[in-house]
This record gives C-alpha cells, structure tokens and sequence, in this order.
C-alpha cells in the first residue's frame, strides 16, 4: 500500500490513513467532489500535523479517548462531522482500516507520555544525528 502521509510512519501513518478515508467518505457526500476539496484537504493537513505532533507518539489513543485535546475548536467540530458521518459508512469501503480503529478504540489510554516522544521530536532528532 502506498504511503498516505510525507511525514508519518508506523501506527501514525495507519491512523492517518483512516483518517483520509474518512475524509473522502465525507468529501464525497457532503462537496459533491471526487477529490478532496480545498477545505478538507486543509482539514486533513491539520489533522497529518496533530498526529505529528501528538505527544504519545506511536503510543497515542484514539482522540476521542485522549485526554490531551490538542485541536483547536473549529477544526475539532470539523473533525467530529467527518467521523459522524463516514464512521458508519467506512466498513464496506475500508473493512481493515474500520475494525483496526474499532480495536484500538477498546484499548487504555497510556499513561502521560515523557517529552521527545512525538513523532515530530524523532524526526528531528533523527536528522539532527
């Protein structure tokens, strides 16, 4: 499968991808586009920065679980909309992605994380080397 994200990997990348699913799910319905239109490529490029950033890393909870509440509250509405509405349609289209999402959002949250776990962090410190 091709990589979704330039900058995500591992867990991140396959939440990411999830997300963009969800995205074109509702893009779709909602814009009346085949490709995501601007304001929801500007929403998925938010969201590609939040899970960057995010500082439980590899480790990160489901954002509906996570106590760190890291959108900010136009783009956090946004994002409710989507997964509201493509949630539900996401089985038949993108059963792996569906069921991996169900399963991780049954799991605990982790405990607060320690700094320099965000994939952001280990970017950096990767380049930097």
């Amino acid at each position: 499968m091709s990589k979704a994200s330039r900058i995500l990997n591992g867990a991140l990348e396959t939440e990411f991808r999830t997300v963009k699913a969800m995205m074109e799910i509702y893009c779709k319905q909602n814009h009346a586009s085949e490709k995501l239109c601007s304001d929801c490529e500007a929403l998925l490029l938010y969201a590609e920065t939040k899970l960057d950033r995010c500082p439980y890393g590899e480790n990160k909870p489901t954002c509906n679980k996570c106590p760190i509440h890291c959108y900010k509250p136009e783009q956090k509405q946004q994002m409710k909309a989507v997964m509201r509405y493509s949630g539900p349609r996401m089985l038949i289209p993108h059963p792996i992605l569906s069921i991996r999402h169900l399963l991780h959002e049954r799991r605990d949250v982790p405990k607060k994380p320690e700094a320099g776990q965000s994939n952001r962090s280990k970017r950096k410190a990767k380049s930097t080397s």
